[in-house]
Formats: C-alpha cells, structure tokens, sequence
C-alpha cells in the first residue's frame, strides 16, 4: 500500500506506458486534493473519444490499484474539464518528474505556496532575511545593516513579517516612536476596504541613523490591542466587488508596493517569519525579492531543513527561477575556532548547493544563454560561500540592540557584519541598475 511519499513516483511508473496515449490528450493533471487522494482532469473531447475513454479507465483502476487509500475509486477517478487549456492557466501545477505532458495541481490546506516564483518586478532592490531555524540573529543582523545603510545616506525601509514572533521594531525604536498600527493592523483593515484608515500611521522614522533615514513598518503598533485575534485574520483571502479572489500574500504584495511608492526607499529589508511556514514562504517566494539570505548555522537540523526546500523547487520545476536570488550567511560565528567553524559550514553549504541547486557540469561554468549554471566550493562570489557574521556578547539581545546602535564605534558593526553589509551593498547596486 503506497503512503503519500510514493503517491509521485506510483504514478510517474504508471503512466509510463501510456505515454503515446497521454502525449495525445495532453495536458492531463493529476489533482492530489486535501487528504492527499488522486484523480485525473483531462479535455471534456476525450469523454467521447471511445480508444482514449477506454485508455483513461484502464489508468485509472491502475491507478487505484497501486496508490490504494490515495486513489479514488476508479468509476470516479477521472473529471472532464471544458477548456483543459484555461483551466491549467488558472493553477499553480509543476510537471511529473518523468513524463513530459502530465502536471501535478496540489490542493492544500494553506493558502501559501512554495512554488509560485514571482518575477523581480519591483522598483525597489527587496532583500529578505529568512532563516531555516530561529535563534540565529537574523534580526539583529537586519537591524544592523540597515544602520550601516543609513548611515551612507541611504533611505532604508524595513518590514518586520516576523509577525508570530515580532521584535525587530523593538532594536529600531524606543517606546515613544512606535507607529500606532503595523503589517497586521493593516492586513486585517484592507478586508474591509479600510486600509488607507491605518496607512499614513503605520511608518515610523528610527532615530538611529544620522545620515540616511530607516522607515520601520513594525507588525503592530505601539498598542497591539487584539492583536491575537487580528493575527488570525490577517491570512484571509480578500474578495473584491467584482468577485475575484486575492490570495493574503497578494494582499501584502500590494501593501509593499504602496509602502515603496509613498516612502520612495533606496532598499527595502525583509525580516521573514522563520522556517517553512506561509510568512516565509510569501517573502521568499511572492514579494520580487532579489537577494534571499539564507542565515545558517552549522548544524544538521540547519541543512536538513534547507534540503527539504531545496528539494521541493527542483522537484516542482522552478529551481531555475530561485536559485540565482540565494544567498547563504553563516550566522552567530564562534569567537574560538572561527577558522574551523567557517570552513565546516562552507563545505555543508557547497555539499547541499552542489547537490541540489548546481547544474551537473564542471565547476565554474556559468552561462546566461543556456543556463548552467555552477560554482567552485572556494568561489567567494558563490551563492553557498558564506557571508560571515560573527556572534558578540553586546549584540546577541536584541531588546538592547537599540541603546547599543545609538552608542557603537562603527568600525565595531564593520567588524562583526561587515562581510554581510558589504555582500547587501554589493547586491543593492546590481539590482539598482537592472531595475
């Protein structure tokens, strides 16, 4: 009896000798619905079509024969859709590993979605720190960077979607300058067409930078009033008055574009949700982010979980479309053994990217025509050749990290993140210019 992890495999086998008949009717998509149960969608023509009536029975009591509780009963295994071609349009599908004409539609319980690939649409370079486990100072090193960004004058916002666990707007500001409302707050106004009611007052100006200027959107305001109950709307669908449907990542897409066009930033700092969640996945995936750092620490818990989602793009076709925006930073460096440590967590690195990212030619071959693409372990321009961050007493509070900012000797924030504020500004002008 197969289980849900051989439901893809099962069936890339068993259509493996229908393959003439399937290139034929092709598109044909598999549905793997909720529970995790299968059938197929195919033209509405083949219905009456008596050779491929007959091809599509003998799939589909195949079908349930092999895949067992994950199948439906053959007589209801198979839906005929009038316009095939419009309908695959409208889902997010990935092709079955093996068979060219066949696509997978998932259904699932979340709205978010790990293999819808926005395009780098935005104005505005975005970059987004994410990472795989929390605890690793990724906030710390956002709240850091966008000081040292400020202070060669550039204006700098920056979003805290860390919206289960919010503290970053705590590390940018005091009490007395938190905005009255945040990302929730307006998330939860916009389904009622009520969010130009919060927007002005969502904004705040860090006092930190002397030069540039850091505009933190916080998840709430200085009140969080409900914000529990808030926090379980915000990823609601919205239906407009012509009744089409925006996803909530949708939603929060617009809300980033208002934000850059009312603020007109330089650069605009994500700090995501971690692990593998509908936060991040909305920042990852949906927000045109050009630069995705990816904090790790040296750890097997830190590279199973990034191998999972490695795994899960090349298997859904749109590693192609990611990978070129990763960036890996090794995270909460030790003071004793750095060298060691640093080269521990470059060959983990190399190991997963070579393994899962990397196209299978020689090292170093990169090419924009035919898109291989790959790198030497010891290419420090490499996605997987990290950008260091060492870990420091002063700065490993983040309630504290705001009175520590305002007094630093800046060549102290240059020492522990200067390999990740110089790879950000590196990336800020490359993506400034082809933008």
């Amino acid at each position: 009896m197969s289980t849900f992890d051989e439901i893809l495999p099962d069936l890339t086998k068993i259509f493996n000798p229908f393959q003439e008949d399937v290139t034929k009717m092709k598109p044909v998509l598999v549905n793997r619905d909720l529970n995790g149960r299968v059938r197929l969608i195919v033209d509405e023509k083949w219905e009456e079509n008596e050779h491929q009536h007959i091809v599509l029975d003998e799939m589909a009591s195949k079908i349930n024969e092999e895949l067992g509780s994950h199948a439906y009963p053959a007589k209801q295994a198979v839906l005929f859709e009038p316009d095939i071609d419009d309908f695959l349009k409208r889902e997010s599908c990935f092709q079955l590993e093996g068979i060219s004409d066949v696509f997978v539609i998932d259904r699932l319980a979340v709205e978010g979605n790990w293999s819808r690939i926005s395009d780098l649409t935005a104005s505005v370079p975005r970059t987004v720190f994410f990472s795989i486990k929390g605890g690793v100072g990724r906030s710390t090193a956002l709240a850091a960077t966008a000081w040292a960004l400020a202070e060669q004058g550039k204006k700098v916002l920056v979003l805290d979607l860390d919206l289960e666990s919010p503290g970053l707007s705590s590390a940018l500001l005091p009490e007395d300058r938190r905005p009255s409302y945040g990302i929730t707050d307006w998330l939860v106004e916009d389904l009622v067409n009520n969010g130009d009611v919060v927007f002005e007052n969502m904004v705040a100006t860090s006092a930190l930078s002397h030069n540039g200027e850091i505009l933190v959107v916080p998840a709430h305001g200085a009140n969080p009033g409900e914000y529990i109950a808030k926090l379980g709307r915000v990823w609601m669908p919205k239906i407009d008055s012509n009744g089409k449907r925006h996803l909530w990542s949708d939603r929060l897409r617009r809300l980033l574009d208002e934000l850059e066009v009312r603020w007109q930033p330089d650069v605009t700092l994500i700090d995501s949700r971690a692990g593998i969640d509908e936060v991040a996945s909305a920042c990852i995936t949906e927000l045109s982010a050009s630069t995705i750092l990816l904090f790790a620490i040296d750890g097997d818990q830190t590279w199973s979980g990034y191998r999972v989602l490695f795994q899960h793009w090349r298997k859904t076709g749109v590693v192609r479309d990611i990978r070129e925006r990763l960036q890996i930073v090794g995270a909460m460096i030790p003071e004793v053994g750095t060298e060691e440590y640093v080269d521990g967590l470059l060959e983990r690195a190399w190991d997963i990217f070579s393994e899962e990212l990397y196209d299978e030619v020689p090292a170093g071959e990169i090419s924009g025509e035919d898109s291989v693409w790959s790198y030497d372990q010891f290419d420090q321009s490499a996605p997987h050749y990290p950008w260091v961050v060492k870990w420091h007493r002063s700065f490993a509070v983040l309630k504290s990290l705001h009175g520590r900012l305002n007094d630093i000797d800046p060549e102290m924030v240059r020492v522990l993140f200067g390999p990740l504020i110089a790879g950000v500004e590196l990336s800020i002008e490359t993506d400034g210019g082809s933008q």
